[in-house]
């Protein structure tokens, strides 16, 4: 009797995301869309079938850093042709959609190409690049690529953690002239209510007790509501802090422009949405401002800034900031600097300009020279590095509500965060995994907290996370 011949292993797919929070929610919907399809996901290239690049474009040299990794790509993929097994390699995201067939002519090793808005066409992608290599989707489709999506499996949400991603807004509108955006992700369009409403209940009852909603204008959402109203951001969050098992809101990234009075209000008044705002500036300088087309100046944001403290007095400030945009002067800088010293944030990103081709800003005449873009970058960074460690040092002592999310590097720690998104570390049972638990802050270090549990009978010390 002849026996029947074994099934073949499962494919494997690897996803490397770049980049924005954005990409790591879209890396983590194309592993289910191929997990739909039998693939499962792995952690490292050396075990998969499909090895996909999600690319960021923001970042300097962007592009080379991708061709770069793609060299890496090839001596995989034909250490595993000589082994008898064939893998594709492919590049998605903002760099895919950006140099489009470009990245085909310039690296053989790519088998397909696909655009952020085209991931959910992945499956027929992959077919295509199997009989024929160099497939390029980069085109703005007309269906929503959300409801092609599959749904994520409870195994694999509870596998990614305590805390979600939901991207609810993509594309921008507001043409800032540094940015790539939207050219890479297209004009904004937000999610209905109810397909966000959807997706975060399923991520409710697969353990996920904190979402991040993420959008490239996330607070200028205007999503279809179920009564057939256009919802704001602040709208949303109101019905998303109903579902239950979710305790944490937060959103990601705001403009300056987009601030209502309802969000403000909605941050004062919603115990669910947490004390933290990332709200980039880019400058403080008006002139420069004028010149990346931002539509706000700096007595705009303070304003912003004084009102949303008066709402929420505890909250945590972030912002982005570029130096050494064309034109910028001392005086410029300088307003940047007083910028910074009298707004006081929690942490910042800086960057020194670099330019992307194909904006207007890559045009501009007044480019500076890059040791005067590097002494002004190191001076803005030293100033924010130590308003960051005045706001942690101003936590110690303090008791603050962490969800523990996994159990720390030494034996005997766990792990959460709190409200203000900080990494905080304590020694306790790994049984508070999934909890919200009071913590006192006994210690800061470079970017995270140690604390000790209130209310334990020992008030064990924790171990230092060196």
């Amino acid at each position: 009797m002849s026996q029947s011949p074994p099934n073949p292993a499962p494919k494997a797919v690897y996803v490397k995301s770049y980049g924005c929070q954005m990409n790591v929610y879209d890396s983590q919907r194309m592993a289910d869309v191929m997990g739909a399809e039998g693939y499962r996901e792995v952690a490292t290239p050396e075990e998969a079938d499909l090895i996909l690049l999600n690319t960021c474009h923001i970042r300097e040299r962007a592009a080379e850093k991708v061709y770069s990794e793609l060299g890496r790509m090839r001596v995989l993929k034909e250490e595993a042709k000589a082994a008898g097994r064939e893998v594709l390699v492919g590049v998605a995201g903002c760099v895919a959609q950006a140099e489009g067939e470009e990245i085909v002519r310039r690296a053989r090793v790519v088998d397909l190409v696909v655009g952020p808005q085209s991931y959910h066409r992945l499956p027929d992608l992959v077919a295509r690049a199997t009989q024929k290599p160099g497939v390029v989707d980069t085109e703005f489709p007309a269906e929503d690529k959300f409801t092609k999506l599959p749904t994520a499996t409870v195994a694999s949400t509870r596998s990614r953690g305590l805390t979600a991603f939901v991207t609810v807004q993509e594309g921008c509108d507001k043409f800032c002239t540094f940015c790539v955006v939207p050219y890479t992700r297209g004009a904004e369009v937000s999610r209905p209510v109810s397909q966000v409403l959807a997706e975060v209940e399923k991520l409710a009852a697969a353990g996920v007790r904190e979402i991040t909603l993420l959008g490239q204008n996330v607070n200028a959402y205007h999503g279809l509501g179920p009564d057939g109203a256009e919802w704001t951001l602040a709208r949303l969050l109101y019905r998303l802090a109903e579902v239950p098992g979710i305790a944490r809101l937060r959103y990601t990234t705001s403009h300056p422009r987009e601030l209502g009075d309802d969000l403000i209000a909605a941050h004062r008044d919603l115990a669910a949405l947490m004390p933290y705002l990332h709200l980039p500036v880019q400058s403080g300088s008006d002139a420069v401002l004028k010149r990346m087309n931002r539509k706000h100046g700096r007595d705009e944001y303070f304003r912003l800034v004084d009102r949303i403290r008066e709402a929420q007095p505890d909250i945590a400030l972030t912002s982005d900031f570029i130096v050494g945009f064309p034109g910028e002067t001392d005086a410029d800088f300088a307003d940047t600097l007083d910028l910074v010293r009298r707004v006081g944030f929690a942490s910042a990103y800086t960057f020194a300009y670099s330019a992307r081709p194909g904006t207007p800003g890559a045009e501009m005449d007044g480019h500076l020279p890059e040791p005067l873009k590097t002494s002004r970058l190191h001076e803005l960074q030293a100033l924010v590095a130590g308003q960051q460690r005045d706001f942690q040092e101003s936590l110690v002592g303090r008791t603050v509500d962490v969800l523990f999310e996994k159990p720390g590097r030494k034996p005997g720690q766990v792990v959460g965060r709190s409200p203000h998104l900080l990494p905080v570390q304590v020694i306790g049972p790994s049984s508070l995994v999934g909890s919200i638990v009071p913590v006192r802050i006994t210690a800061t270090k470079t970017n995270s907290l140690d604390g000790v549990l209130v209310g334990n009978d020992h008030m064990m010390s924790v171990h230092a996370a060196e």
